[in-house]
């Protein structure tokens, strides 16, 4: 592949990102509802449907309440089994747990039996790390997430998975922390491992069972469960992953979820969950839960920060405010919000994976517009544009690889009389992609301030796998291209030189004249 070949493909990777930025902005379809937006179930249905429709959204559930009243929760489209999703579909929620773990240790802080600013290894004699500095970690710095654990010294999601909390304890005894407890912010599953097993140990039962005795059933969600791991979720969590604008159904490998990511619930109970938030810790039947202060608590980050325990809020200014947490396997994602100033709740579940769908993160940007009575545009997730830039980058690279290839030949006479050494930078250029396909994983991890694998990353994000694969493919074979034509290049130029043809004559004498002195 010519040098200027590269300078081509260079530009129109600028061209084709300056395109992806401009398709990036908000789409300006709106959905149909009535000109003065009401939030009620008739316009969130209509939202909902017509996002469903631009974007071939295979399912979802939506729960919205404001006050204590339930406004709308429904299921609309199907799971990846088939079956139609309703108020009442099992989803899991990812990471929208952490914030029910929190509330679970909050009712052992009630009773009297948990201090938040005490080291969680008092309550936990086995969390144990190879950092002594982790016998420092607090309570509270395990749900604020400033421990100082991180997954750049402990990838959880790319080692073997435990099968129980107690295990997943015991695998963090050679980890060493990334940081001082207290001084950074790192989002890391592992740091409500370690809480949900302290809830076991404190209060002599199982995670699941405490969870569902103190926080689930007194407020109503009937229909709620915490589980160990992806496989024992309903159908394996199996979800779809989104690729130029087409759906492909999935299985989730096996993640233990325990404490960080393991709750399994419905609409209706999503629902009976954000009313508590909303009315602190009051159920809709009127039955207080857990303490006003402690909901506070919870919904509160340390002076500085933006994470609290399970919540995130919004920066200071932004409107509306907003307390809010994501959850993402590689096959569903889940959002929920509180908007404090007008008791509104919204929690949505997608089975989309993580990046290649985010189809819940879109959806409540409209229904919060319909919350401050603002008509809902219909905005799509990012990769539905970018897929497409990253089609277009596939077929060029692949194109550009077939004819380097082809013109091996030409590129080698054009070098023939330069120094292999400067031949070989030359090439150089061309193994980039090459590295950059074996370090993708690494790059996403880097960008996102988490670990993951290869494999992984084809759920997040099919079409950047495919498009750096054949990028680097197409380098491997320009690269191989040219190596062979420049070997045959130089050899049949020696052969040419002259008196090598004389040379080779006197070689082969001699080689036959030795042969029959042999015999």
């Amino acid at each position: 592949m010519p040098t200027h070949g590269y300078r081509r493909l260079f530009h129109l990777a600028i061209a084709l990102l300056i395109a992806a930025t401009a398709l990036g902005c908000p789409a300006t379809a709106h959905a149909t509802v009535p000109s003065q937006p009401t939030l009620n179930a008739a316009s969130i249905d209509a939202y909902v449907n017509a996002y469903m429709e631009r974007t071939d959204l295979p399912g979802a559930v939506v729960a919205v309440t404001r006050g204590d009243r339930v406004v709308h929760a429904a299921g609309y489209g199907h799971t990846a089994a088939g079956k139609a999703m309703t108020a009442r579909t099992p989803v899991p929620v990812a990471s929208l747990s952490k914030s029910m773990t929190a509330l679970a240790v909050m009712r052992l802080v009630e009773d009297g039996r948990v201090d938040l600013d005490t080291p969680a290894h008092r309550y936990l004699p086995e969390f144990t790390m190879a950092d002594r500095r982790a016998e420092k970690i607090t309570v509270r710095q395990l749900l604020n997430q400033t421990s100082g654990m991180a997954d750049s010294a402990y990838p959880d999601l790319t080692r073997p998975q435990p099968h129980t909390l107690t295990e997943a304890v015991a695998d963090m005894r050679g980890a060493r922390l990334a940081a001082r407890p207290g001084t950074e912010w790192n989002y890391h599953n592992p740091n409500y491992f370690v809480a949900a097993r302290l809830v076991e140990v404190v209060s002599g039962r199982p995670f699941a069972d405490y969870l569902a005795a103190k926080v689930f059933r007194p407020l109503g969600m009937t229909h709620t469960e915490s589980v160990n791991t992806t496989d024992d979720m309903p159908d394996h969590a199996r979800g779809y992953v989104r690729a130029y604008g087409m759906m492909f159904p999935r299985t989730h490998p096996r993640w233990f979820t325990a404490g960080g990511h393991g709750v399994v619930t419905t609409a209706d109970d999503l629902a009976q969950w954000l009313i508590a938030q909303n009315d602190q810790g009051v159920s809709a039947a009127g039955r207080r839960v857990v303490s006003a202060r402690s909901i506070d608590i919870t919904h509160t980050p340390p002076k500085g920060r933006e994470y609290a325990m399970g919540w995130s809020v919004t920066p200071p200014g932004e409107q509306p405010r907003q307390i809010r947490h994501t959850g993402e396997l590689l096959t569903h994602n889940a959002i929920q919000t509180l908007l404090p100033d007008s008791r509104t709740g919204i929690a949505i579940v997608a089975n989309t994976g993580m990046i290649s769908g985010d189809d819940a993160a879109v959806m409540l940007d409209g229904l919060v517009d319909l919350a401050q009575g603002k008509s809902p545009a219909v905005r799509t997730p990012f990769t539905m544009k970018a897929d497409y830039v990253l089609a277009a980058l596939t077929l060029s690279a692949i194109a550009l690889g077939v004819l380097g290839a082809v013109r091996a030949r030409r590129w080698a006479r054009r070098t023939a009389d330069r120094p292999l050494w400067r031949v070989g930078l030359r090439m150089l250029p061309c193994a980039v992609p090459i590295v950059l396909f074996a370090q993708l994983a690494d790059l996403v991890g880097l960008s996102m301030n988490r670990e993951g694998t290869l494999a992984q990353l084809g759920y997040v994000w099919p079409a950047l796998v495919i498009c750096s694969a054949a990028a680097a493919l197409a380098s491997t074979v320009v690269i191989t291209a040219r190596s062979l034509a420049v070997l045959l290049t130089r050899r049949s130029r020696v052969l040419a030189a002259p008196g090598a043809q004389d040379e080779r004559v006197d070689a082969e004498q001699v080689f036959v004249g030795e042969a029959r002195r042999g015999k």
